[in-house]
């Protein structure tokens, strides 16, 4: 009798060298671990440097909040490296709604305010997992699961958040759900999440 098994993991790379700063220009650039990469004699500060993230992020929007990114888009030093950071502001009672980062585990430490967190296994136990935070708390948001964030206070809220990827990526639930395009049909939405069809085709169109 034989056994067959099977391994499927996703992961940033490990680099193979000092540095793989990502270029666009190929003509310029040598190719290691599967990117073009900037010849790393040419490396300079720039490469690995953002300027920022002391700057507070705009609120005024429908969730009250904003993350202000650093991945390998904006610190091109960050291929291969497997890390990327973000800040998020929250305003008195805004949320950073349902989510989930399919490349990236996420541990978020407040500095100022406090938030309501949490994550939900995953099936069958669909279990949440929360935690009401405070200046100086950390917590960890496991690779994949959908997580949030809700700002408690009546003051505003700010906290950082490292990502074990260089680019972790962000699946917004509702957004994706209610607001793929094309649209995904609403008759099967609806038996879905067990709703009216109107309840449906009223969030697809404020999606």
């Amino acid at each position: 009798m034989e056994l067959a098994s099977s391994l499927a993991s996703a992961f940033d790379p490990s680099p193979l060298q000092d540095t793989c700063v990502a270029i666009d220009d190929p003509k310029a650039a040598v190719f290691v671990n599967g990117k073009f990469c900037k010849n790393p004699n040419l490396t300079v500060a720039e490469d690995f440097f953002f300027q920022g993230l002391n700057i507070p992020g705009n609120t005024e929007n429908p969730l009250g909040f904003n993350v202000t990114t650093v991945n390998v888009d904006q610190i091109p030093g960050l291929n291969t490296l497997g890390i990327s950071l973000v800040r998020i502001d929250y305003a008195p009672y805004g949320q950073n709604p349902p989510h989930t980062h399919p490349r990236g585990t996420e541990i978020i430490t407040v500095l100022e305010g406090t938030l309501y967190v949490g994550f939900v296994t995953s099936n069958p136990e669909n279990r949440l997992i929360s935690k009401l935070l405070n200046k100086g708390d950390v917590y960890v948001f496991p690779i994949g699961l959908i997580h949030f964030q809700f700002n408690v206070g009546h003051a505003n809220a700010v906290a950082i958040a490292a990502l074990s990827s260089q680019n972790p990526g962000v699946i917004t639930i509702a957004n994706a759900v209610f607001g793929s395009n094309p649209p995904i049909n609403p008759d099967f939405l609806a038996k879905a999440f067990q709703l009216d069809k109107k309840v449906v085709e009223y969030l697809q169109a404020h999606f």
